[in-house]
């Protein structure tokens, strides 16, 4: 048995754990104890003055965890988590017009005319997948996504259904859902923190595909944008998969006439409407 392993069943650990274990089991509340170990003791660590290190932790385990399973490059996909597969969407207009649940029905029926890109980023998945299952260690690429359901979760399908790892990148939120099934288990992690869970978004990505989304996707676009252009990250591609979408969305032109961003940070991303264009522009980037 290594040190490590054996540090991990030191007596003093297990006791500590198994109190709070006690605890959680019996539904007691769990009282202030200064006798107990401070890195097992959760009223001291959810403590505002060890915000820091929540937040130091929140970066390091992640980080450790993908190092262990040889993650280096990633290409992270955004977009909604509302968008389900056809098949699935089509199974919803059914049990909401069967309910008689007319406003149900109605928002299934408008989020349908966006199921195919669950199909088209499911397909993009597979293909980063189907390229990587070859390549040595230090060439290979991961899917990374929000861990969630919709387009997060068909990148990680695809992923999956090509034979690759993939990597979940949860949030806890008060509408919080499980992470997706696709994720590979041992990459599959939650964050409390945004600052964090965008950090480890940027840390090992080659590359940015977003499909259509809401605010959460805007969000995660517009801070790579800023990044790259601020050169606070190296360039990579950034691909907005879906042009119609897009260019409805926002005028990037609008922009760059105005003057609040030069002409030249339009050339920071590009638009698709394939998950073979998508690939290719990334393949293009970086001479594959």
């Amino acid at each position: 048995m290594t040190s490590k392993t054996h540090d991990l069943h030191d007596k003093r650990l297990a006791d500590a754990w198994a109190t709070l274990q006690a605890h959680s089991d019996k539904g007691l509340p769990l009282d202030r104890d200064p006798s107990r170990l401070a890195f097992a003791d959760p009223e001291f660590l959810l403590r505002r003055e060890t915000r820091g290190l929540r937040m130091q932790l929140e970066l390091m385990k992640p980080d450790l965890q993908m190092r262990e399973h040889g993650i280096e490059n990633t290409v992270v996909v955004f977009g909604s988590a509302r968008f389900r597969s056809e098949e699935e969407t089509r199974a919803l207009i059914a049990q909401a017009e069967a309910a008689g649940d007319t406003a149900a029905t109605e928002r299934w029926r408008k989020l349908a005319r966006n199921s195919h890109y669950y199909e088209q980023a499911r397909a993009f998945g597979k293909m980063v997948a189907q390229y990587s299952n070859d390549k040595e260690p230090e060439d290979k690429l991961f899917i990374c996504t929000g861990g969630g359901p919709g387009i997060m979760q068909a990148a990680n399908r695809g992923s999956y259904e090509g034979g690759g790892l993939n990597i979940g990148l949860a949030i806890a939120l008060p509408m919080e859902e499980e992470p997706n099934p696709y994720v590979t288990p041992a990459l599959s992690f939650k964050f409390h923190y945004f600052a964090i869970r965008k950090m480890h978004f940027m840390m090992r990505a080659k590359a940015l595909v977003a499909f259509p989304g809401g605010f959460g996707t805007l969000d995660e676009l517009f801070e790579v944008v800023t990044l790259v252009q601020t050169r606070k990250a190296k360039q990579v591609p950034i691909v907005l998969y879906g042009s119609d979408y897009w260019k409805r969305l926002i005028d990037f032109a609008f922009l760059a006439d105005e003057g609040v961003i030069s002409p030249e940070d339009v050339k920071l991303f590009e638009y698709v409407d394939t998950p073979g264009d998508a690939w290719d522009a990334i393949k293009r980037f970086y001479a594959l």
